[in-house]
């Protein structure tokens, strides 16, 4: 399966799927004028990635900021990788700034939505 690689913008994240490496980041920040629109591809790149998944999936948000748009399709995004999590393992990492407590709340938000293991690290 081909890499997803989109480079951040000053509106929109940076996308880094590697399948052969177990490497999926989404990173930066996330405030694109049509969120439905960027994160489509993200989506289409998922659900193929979901026919033959890697054994464990180890899934990094590094997001410095993100909008409500943004908040839906990160929401949707944990569903999907929830729905891998019924037959692969699926690890969610969240990673917040020190202090930043916005952040932080956002991942305890998202960890008791979805039901897979999801760990919050400060740096």
């Amino acid at each position: 399966m081909n890499d997803l690689i989109i480079e951040a913008t000053e509106e929109t994240p940076k996308i880094f799927f590697k399948q052969d490496k177990n490497e999926f980041c989404i990173s930066e920040r996330s405030l694109p004028e049509n969120a439905v629109e960027f994160y489509t591809p993200i989506f289409e790149w998922l659900e193929k990635y979901k026919n033959k998944p890697n054994s464990e999936t180890i899934f990094d948000f590094k997001l410095d900021y993100f909008n409500t748009a943004s908040a839906k399709q990160i929401t949707k995004l944990l569903l999907l990788l929830e729905g891998i999590e019924k037959s692969n393992k699926v690890k969610i990492r969240w990673f917040f700034k020190k202090g930043d407590l916005d952040m932080k709340s956002s991942g305890l938000r998202y960890d008791k939505l979805i039901d897979i293991n999801f760990e919050l690290i400060e740096y």
